[in-house]
């Protein structure tokens, strides 16, 4: 039987259920499985992180019905937040009705800025240039295992800025950095290169890092939405409601958070840099010149509804945290091992609960979905246990009062029932 990410019902299955159902679609094994359940050790994390006296866990959710370039996928997302990941399946459910998720992207391209301070700035800069083969030499000796497979230090380029105290060199090295993130790559090669730039411009070179506005890394997705599937006036909707994004700051900003819980729970998950990615999408954002949209809502011809999303996205499927145990099992369940392929499933899961976001806006409203979840949280915080917590959540949102007081009297009445 073909695979599907279209599972039917999916969250009204156990916990054991659900992993079972992973377990069909992907390859995982036992270990993987064990992997799932138990989490990290407490050793394994001082191996992390600098003075570890504990551990903080994260839930590691399911969306599923994503169907991206022909192929299905569910999708790991390790969020606290309620309802993200019931957005991103129904979301990805409905752009299902119009034929999936199309996507692209560039090549994984990182930007290393060498900081130079020159007496003679416009030839300092003459000097960089006409020693370009050089300088890429000098960064691909740093790391003949990324060159041989296809990556490494591939051009560059050299602006003149002006700052408060004077005017600056500021020279662009470009990587390939291939299945990685590539931040410690592109930051061994600038420091390296750093010494003969000083030589040859008679200069001084001060900061040698990445840039986490990763231009020249994108990552796209598009979708189409039969006006048979959602309806003309929440088209009509949504399309106001991006207009209003699109057009002022301070809508676009909560806009915009919205598409980074999907792109951020999946970065969790598979164990990249999320704040990376938060400054790469939000600086993008104003590359026009002022802060907009990540995405963009319009109508066809047809009148039928498009989605459009474009943002950097600097993931690695190796190095890193990448290697940890859960983000290798998420991994697996994707079935990626490209970074180009996994930017990509990022982008679709962004614009996926975008669209999740405006439909919730423009119709019922975002908080009834997001309520239910939240009120099964106050009903643990104020005590519930197991079977309780359902039952307790289920008043406070029939009742329309979610709070900790009235969870803590609908606790001792229904203890009080059972004596």
């Amino acid at each position: 039987m073909k695979k599907t990410s279209g599972i039917s019902g999916f969250y009204k299955l156990s916990v054991d259920e659900r992993i079972k159902k992973v377990r069909e679609f992907s390859t995982l094994n036992d270990e993987d499985i064990e992997i799932l359940k138990k989490g990290f050790s407490l050793e394994q994390m001082d191996r992390m992180i600098e003075n570890v006296i504990g551990k903080i866990e994260i839930p590691l959710g399911i969306a599923t019905n994503f169907l991206i370039n022909g192929r299905e996928y569910l999708i790991p997302m390790a969020i606290e937040e309620p309802s993200v990941v019931a957005a991103a399946s129904n979301a990805a459910k409905i752009i299902r009705e119009g034929g999936g998720f199309k996507t692209s992207s560039t090549e994984p391209i990182m930007i290393g800025q060498i900081q130079l301070i020159a007496k003679n700035p416009e030839k300092a800069m003459s000097e960089i240039l006409e020693n370009k083969g050089k300088i890429l030499e000098i960064a691909n000796d740093q790391d003949p295992t990324l060159v041989a497979i296809g990556g490494g230090a591939e051009d560059l380029d050299v602006r003149i800025i002006g700052t408060e105290s004077g005017k600056m060199v500021i020279t662009h090295l470009f990587v390939n950095v291939q299945d990685a993130m590539g931040a410690n790559a592109v930051n061994t090669m600038t420091e390296a290169v750093a010494p003969f730039i000083e030589k040859i411009t008679r200069g001084k070179v001060y900061l040698r890092i990445l840039t986490n506005l990763s231009t020249e890394r994108i990552a796209r997705a598009e979708c189409v939405i039969p006006k048979e599937v959602i309806g003309e006036e929440i088209i009509d909707g949504i399309i106001k409601a991006y207009e209003f994004a699109s057009s002022d700051i301070y809508r676009a900003v909560t806009h915009n958070k919205g598409v980074m819980n999907g792109i951020i729970a999946l970065a969790l998950a598979t164990g990249n840099d999320t704040r990376a990615l938060e400054a790469g999408a939000h600086s993008y954002a104003t590359i026009s010149g002022r802060y907009t949209t990540l995405t963009k809502w319009e109508k066809n011809k047809d009148s039928d509804l498009i989605g459009k999303i474009e943002l950097p996205v600097a993931v690695g499927t190796i190095g890193g945290a990448t290697m940890n145990p859960i983000a290798r099992v998420s991994l697996k369940i994707l079935n990626i091992e490209k970074a180009q392929k996994l930017a990509e499933v990022i982008a679709a899961v962004g614009l996926a609960q975008n669209l999740a976001a405006l439909r919730a806006l423009v119709s019922e409203g975002i908080q009834k979905g997001h309520m239910s979840l939240h009120a099964k949280n106050i009903a643990m915080m104020a005590g519930a246990k197991n079977e309780e917590i359902d039952k307790i959540a289920e008043i406070l949102v029939k009742e329309k009062n979610i709070r900790m007081d009235m969870a803590k009297e609908l606790i001792k009445k229904l203890r009080g029932d059972k004596k």
